[in-house]
């Protein structure tokens, strides 16, 4: 029997690895000679750097870069098994979760930090970035990551900003200059996993929507969207692109826009650049149960997060798909359109201290129990 093992990670328990090692020490309780495949699945969001390493064989990497604030900090990246992708959450260098919540200030922030890891990973000799940019800190447009990779923004007075971009400085940029940017951009493709369709700009956009969970106020949300404006009409008088109003333009403070506009990069869904890039659809082929799983199921969980991808992989070529569930919420037996099943594998009246605690264990019960 073929069981092809893909989750998600159970948010605050366990990552997407730790669970598909539980779901296979429970299939190999009951069938000890199966042949499992474990295929640790990401949404593009936090967890997507473990879990494609994992999936693939690849190597870890760690680099020194700049945090929002411009302080040194360690981000974790890596290698993909082929030896030629790259992948980077901008999270690790640029998200909120790394400024103190009383220093929250989108107008203060910048993705200085993701072009550093950018760099980074051209440096290793990939010819294929994949960027998560979910959690950002920031909405400076992405120039900060930009300059890190050699593009030059001018003041009216002719002068370079000689320091990280920030939000509250895209008023005060004159002029885009890319002659001096990283000549590797144009040799590699970057795809970029985006699962949000906000324009850059107006009431969708990246600062009315995002700005005040960064921090930002009232008046801080419309100086940066005036300034994402304005960045947007430099990148269509020098660069010839127009990021205004295309999806995803938004995301990440409008790194979305920022990574089209400075490095050439395509936006995709997460669920499906993660299922190619781990081979997915090859790795079910014949199998005879896919066995999938995030840490809640509801509504949500259709609209481009990891059951859905696998329930649609699996359904696609008639192999069933059951998945594994932490919780259950109002919605959840949509997902019954593509999944044999789902079950719950947390008790009844389980207080959640405890039920995050016993992750694991439960995943391994239930999963012996579907196989049987």
């Amino acid at each position: 029997m073929k069981i092809v093992i893909a989750p998600d990670k159970f948010k605050e328990a366990l990552s997407a690895r730790e669970v598909a090692r539980a779901i296979e020490r429970g299939i190999r309780r009951v069938l000890p000679d199966a042949q499992v495949d474990l295929v640790p699945m990401a949404d593009g969001g936090d967890g997507t750097v473990d879990a494609l390493l994992s999936a693939t064989g690849g190597s870890p990497r760690q680099t020194r870069v700049s945090d929002p604030l411009g302080r040194p900090v360690e981000a974790a990246w890596g290698v993909l098994g082929d030896g030629r992708t790259a992948v980077i959450e901008m999270a690790a260098a640029s998200g909120l979760a790394l400024v103190p919540v009383d220093r929250r200030d989108p107008t203060r922030t910048t993705t200085y930090g993701t072009g550093e890891l950018i760099r980074a990973a051209l440096d290793a000799g990939v010819s294929r970035i994949l960027i998560g940019i979910g959690g950002s800190a920031t909405t400076d447009g992405g120039t900060g990551a930009a300059q890190a990779l050699g593009v030059t923004f001018l003041r009216a007075d002719g002068r370079r900003f000689d320091r990280p971009l920030t939000g509250g400085d895209l008023l005060d940029i004159s002029r885009i200059v890319v002659d001096g940017r990283d000549a590797r951009l144009a040799k590699t493709a970057i795809e970029v996993a985006c699962d949000v369709d906000n324009p850059l700009l107006g009431s969708r956009g990246a600062a009315a929507v995002y700005g005040p969970q960064k921090g930002a106020t009232p008046e801080q949300v419309e100086l940066l969207d005036r300034g994402l404006a304005h960045l947007a009409e430099l990148i269509e008088r020098d660069l010839g692109k127009d990021v205004r109003e295309f999806p995803g333009a938004g995301a990440a403070g409008g790194l979305g826009a920022g990574l089209v506009a400075f490095c050439g990069a395509r936006l995709r869904p997460g669920i499906d650049i993660v299922m190619d890039a781990t081979r997915l659809h090859e790795r079910i082929r014949g199998a005879d149960l896919i066995i999938t799983g995030e840490g809640r199921l509801d509504g949500q969980s259709m609209m481009g997060k990891v059951i859905a991808g696998v329930g649609r992989a699996g359904q696609a070529v008639g192999v069933p798909v059951v998945a594994l569930v932490g919780s259950v919420g109002e919605g959840a037996e949509d997902t019954l359109k593509i999944l044999r099943s789902y079950q719950c594998i947390t008790p009844a009246g389980t207080p959640l201290a405890e039920a995050l605690a016993r992750t694991a264990e439960n995943l391994e019960r239930m999963a012996a129990e579907v196989v049987v």
